[in-house]
């Protein structure tokens, strides 16, 4: 087995010491990060990491000081000669914008590979991407873990007879199909349609709900717009309740307040992103475990696909 080291990001250290606990007997490994005195950012790794594979926890969501820190980190240890620089990012930030939606924008979910490539990184690992063919711009592994891996044990406890999975828009129906699949559950979707980016114009339901228990299934919650409007078009349709699972909890704008006031009974998401502030609505499950498992299948060579449902 290779010689292995786990380090965490500034923002990340709550999440990369559960993975670093459910490893098991690894502690986090010692890394100093400061600034100059106008906010420039550098790093410096406080023991030797040569011939080790070295695993580097940082989510990447705002701001994107989070991003350069990971940058510096990935750069740091290939110039201190690492063996193998892995990047752990739960979040993936700027996967939303895959593609070239309209004229002249960015595709920035490109631009971050190109950087993490740039900056000796040899390996990514992350989870639930929010377009899974962002895997395709990346010419080293990805490995792509399944978030329903932790959401379907949990739901398998809720007391239902009728249980539903919906899709909040017609662009999750695959994942929440393949949650339907393992539940054994019929699928609905919400149709949605925006007028601009966080803004529904309108959402039709397709499918019956009446007096079902629904799950709505997405992999981030931003504003909460989306979600809290289709638990509320599906109540209006006769469901008996409404949870919703997002693997990434995003929470900007309004969303605290958007989801304590819904007609959701709880909202279910992971600790890839750190929560703001408390709500009784939200109930975070960690990754931990997750990650740590499939870094140990790695270091060993093994199977990787033994850990999704």
């Amino acid at each position: 087995m290779s010689k292995l080291k786990l380090f965490s990001g500034t923002n990340s250290r709550y999440l990369a010491e559960r993975i670093a606990e459910s490893y098991g007997d690894k502690p986090l490994g010692n890394i100093t990060s400061t600034r100059f005195s106008d906010g420039e950012m550098t790093v410096s790794y406080d023991e030797s990491i040569r011939g080790h594979d070295v695993y580097i926890i940082q989510s990447t969501f705002p701001s994107a000081d989070n991003l350069m820190e990971l940058l510096l980190m990935a750069d740091a240890a290939k110039r201190a000669s690492a063996g193998e620089v892995a990047a752990i990012i739960p979040y993936f930030g700027y996967a939303r914008q895959d593609r070239k939606d309209k004229p002249r924008v960015p595709i920035a979910a490109k631009l971050v590979a190109n950087l993490l490539t740039a900056a000796g990184v040899d390996r990514l690992m992350t989870c639930d991407l929010h377009a899974g063919q962002i895997q395709g711009f990346f010419d080293f592994p990805v490995d792509h873990l399944d978030g329903s891996a932790i959401f379907i044990p949990y739901l398998k406890n809720i007391p239902t007879n009728n249980l539903i999975i919906a899709s909040p828009d017609v662009g999750g129906v695959k994942r929440a199909r393949e949650f339907a699949k393992h539940l054994k559950a019929e699928l609905v979707v919400c149709d949605k349609h925006r007028v601009r980016a966080n803004e529904i114009a309108s959402m039709q339901l397709i499918g019956n709900v009446e007096g079902a228990d629904v799950v709505l299934v997405d992999d981030l919650i931003d504003t909460g717009g989306t979600i809290t409007k289709a638990a509320q078009v599906i109540m209006d349709k006769g469901a008996k309740s409404v949870r919703a699972i997002c693997t990434h909890p995003i929470l900007s704008g309004k969303a605290y307040e958007n989801i304590e006031q819904s007609v959701l009974t709880e909202m279910i998401v992971t600790d890839t992103i750190p929560l703001k502030q408390e709500t009784s609505k939200i109930k975070v499950l960690s990754v931990g475990p997750l990650f740590a498992e499939a870094i140990k299948q790695i270091q060993i060579g093994g199977s990787i696909s033994s850990l999704f449902i």
